[in-house]
């Protein structure tokens, strides 16, 4: 099934005519994005037999928060917003670390800093200069070969507060290195 952007724009309004109560134009959405979801989620999910779970937790998901939607807003990152969050849950459920979801722009930067910190001899002295909580995510994550879940769970932080301390780490020394330069 080929969605063209046509189909797409019925979206909203579809979605504002179920929750008035329309079970006509409720049914016609649900299998519309069906395929949409389906295919969210083979992106996120590896294992096909869980991705039906997947698609059924989404599914019920929406019906239970379809009156949150506000047509003042687009439709899909609504969508994608269930969609991610029920995938992470399923992940979570299973312990698939390998499947983690991370943001790419992270694992970009994360990379790069990482590679750049290691030829750096200074590295040392680099990272004396950074706050201690981020001197120790940068230390434990990096230094130490460790998973981000590794790292929240040995500091009792979130997967968000990790990459966060992360993110201001590798921000910071970039701005130190800098200055060295």
């Amino acid at each position: 099934m080929v969605l063209n952007d046509r189909d797409k724009q019925q979206w909203p309004a579809l979605m504002v005519q179920a929750q008035r109560g329309s079970q006509q134009a409720y049914e016609r959405l649900l299998r519309a994005l069906l395929p949409v979801i389906r295919a969210q989620v083979s992106k996120q999910i590896y294992d096909r037999g869980q991705v039906e779970d997947v698609v059924q937790d989404v599914l019920l998901t929406l019906h239970r928060v379809r009156h949150t939607y506000d047509s003042h807003y687009p439709f899909m990152p609504w969508l994608q917003a269930i969609i991610r969050a029920r995938c992470i849950d399923a992940l979570r459920r299973q312990g698939y670390r390998r499947y983690e979801v991370v943001d790419d722009d992270y694992c970009e930067a994360a990379s790069t800093a990482e590679s750049q910190l290691a030829d750096d001899p200074q590295l040392g002295h680099y990272l004396q200069q950074l706050p201690a909580r981020q001197r120790e995510m940068v230390e434990f994550v990096h230094l130490n070969e460790k998973s981000l879940a590794e790292a929240a769970s040995h500091h009792q932080l979130s997967l968000s507060a990790v990459k966060s301390l992360l993110h201001r780490a590798l921000v910071n020394l970039r701005r130190i290195g800098a200055k060295h330069e």
